[in-house]
């Protein structure tokens, strides 16, 4: 079979080089960007971060599988493709390895900021010793948006910490506060009594037409002052200028970001003016995270080869 692999050759760890070694038999093609062009004569697109609508889909003369090397499938036409009979399938957080990578990320930039990193660079440049004084994590509340497998992993990993928790679910969140021992647990409407809450805001929730945006204006002016925000998911769940303001006026503390609006972000971006921790959408990027991602999409390629129905399918 014939794949095409809509990024560059190098993109994300090296995935396309794992991918093609692990199935050898199989005709591997690296876009080179970010995006889709004809899909003529491929039987299996691995999207990435490229959009696929539904005028690339119509390019699409014998595609058997769009099969997402991670979660996100929001730049997927789900309905076009479904129209099409072309199952969509991704790899979920919690069965490769991802969450647990993309957790320890968070726990980084938990404590990047906790600890004022800038504030460390500045006391060695300026050789000084026992400063800055950081905040530490014991005792603070940090509130997790979104409780699937990433938000589950980062509560493991919290616990040890001595940290208040509270969080958001979709879904039955009584039955998770009690599962996951929270302190307190809402629905998405429940939103601002989090963030009221919450010293730490930690977004680990994917981006769909309701959650985009969904921390503006309003929802930083209800966060604590002096409070840090995390965003492991997608760059789309924050309004960019709210932000900036909020950072600007000293309305939060700081933010650490794994994930942009464009990427890869400008280096000049008026953002990194403030103090934002940023990576460089690296969170899932681990040997563990990738080894599993890769086993994962070599099994649902091997089943479409046998003519069975793959896993995970999301449309």
């Amino acid at each position: 079979m014939k794949i095409l692999f809509a990024a560059p050759e190098n993109a994300w760890a090296g995935f396309f080089h794992e991918i093609r070694r692990e199935l050898p038999g199989h005709t591997f093609e690296a876009g080179g960007r970010f995006e889709v062009g004809t899909l003529g004569g491929f039987d299996v697109l691995i999207p990435t971060m490229s959009p696929v609508t539904r005028d690339a889909l119509r390019s699409a003369d014998r595609l058997r599988l769009i099969q997402q090397c991670g979660a996100g499938l929001e730049g997927v036409d789900l309905e076009a493709a479904r129209e099409r009979k072309i199952p969509v399938a991704n790899v979920p957080t919690d069965i490769s390895g991802n969450a647990d990578s993309v957790a320890e990320l968070g726990i980084y930039l938990l404590i990047g900021l906790s600890r004022d990193f800038r504030g460390m660079a500045r006391s060695h440049r300026d050789r000084k010793v026992g400063e800055p004084m950081g905040r530490a994590l014991k005792g603070k509340t940090v509130g997790i948006v979104g409780l699937g497998g990433i938000g589950r992993a980062l509560v493991q990993r919290l616990r040890a910490f001595g940290v208040r928790l509270v969080g958001i679910k979709r879904r039955d969140p009584d039955k998770t506060r009690e599962e996951l021992g929270l302190d307190w647990a809402g629905r998405p409407e429940d939103l601002p009594d989090l963030l009221a809450r919450s010293d730490y805001v930690v977004l680990a929730l994917p981006l769909t037409a309701e959650s985009r945006e969904m921390i503006d204006g309003e929802a930083f002016s209800r966060m604590k002052e002096g409070a840090f925000i995390v965003n492991l998911s997608r760059g789309g769940l924050i309004h960019r200028e709210a932000l900036i303001g909020a950072l600007a006026s000293g309305k939060i503390a700081g933010a650490g970001l794994d994930v942009f609006w464009e990427e890869p972000p400008d280096p000049d971006d008026t953002l990194f003016r403030y103090n934002v921790l940023a990576t460089p959408h690296i969170a899932g990027s681990t040997d563990i995270s990738v080894r599993g991602i890769v086993e994962a999409v070599a099994e649902n390629i091997r089943r479409i080869e046998r003519g069975e129905s793959p896993l995970y399918v999301k449309n």
